[in-house]
């Protein structure tokens, strides 16, 4: 197929256009239909929150979130994102950059060395509290029974929820502290909400 040309640009059966709303925003530009959200992300972008690890899925370093779930954007391609809604760690603070809970809950219990993993754990984190609050069940969840009811976020759930993101650094007791931390912060939100 021959090459065609698109609002000015060249786009060939090999590339598309696409846009990508993310954190809000809508960004339409040209891409090899091989590229990564993530090499979108960081290369085109230049949103470079989002760290480049292992480049196999196997780190987390790239989490980021679509339509609200975690995905490794060095696995996910940018023309299957297109039109979805990305979260990135640059899009997680509040509109006048305070910020987000989890944020604060990482800084306040030192849930971070390096930082190089922060992004991707802090995307991950934000997840984590969300399926445990809609009641999804882990590997480690003791009773997946409904009438069991809601089952605590013990470290040993937070540990097996967070197992796809590593941190070199070795930060991990105080992570877990800080995903719990978030999650309470979360939970005693919802109940002034309802309430």
């Amino acid at each position: 197929m021959p090459p065609a040309d698109i609002g000015g640009t060249t786009v060939s059966a090999t590339s598309s256009v696409v846009t990508l709303n993310i954190n809000g925003e809508k960004h339409t530009l040209p891409v090899d239909n091989r590229t990564t959200l993530l090499d979108a992300l960081r290369e085109r972008l230049d949103l470079t929150g989002t760290k480049k690890g292992c480049d196999q899925g196997q780190c987390g370093a790239c989490t980021v979130l679509v339509d609200g779930r975690r995905t490794v954007a060095c696995l996910q391609l940018a023309v299957a994102a297109e039109n979805r809604e990305i979260t990135t760690i640059e899009g997680v603070a509040g509109p006048d950059g305070e910020l987000h809970p989890v944020q604060e809950a990482f800084v306040e219990l030192d849930g971070y060395q390096c930082g190089y993993c922060t992004p991707g754990q802090i995307c991950s984190a934000l997840a984590v509290i969300e399926e445990h609050a809609a009641g999804w069940p882990s590997a480690a969840t003791g009773d997946v029974r409904p009438e069991a009811g809601p089952q605590p976020l013990t470290p040993e759930e937070i540990r097996e929820r967070m197992s796809g993101n590593l941190c070199r650094c070795g930060a991990y007791v105080s992570i877990v502290q800080a995903v719990a931390h978030a999650a309470a912060h979360a939970a005693d939100d919802a109940k002034e909400t309802v309430a």
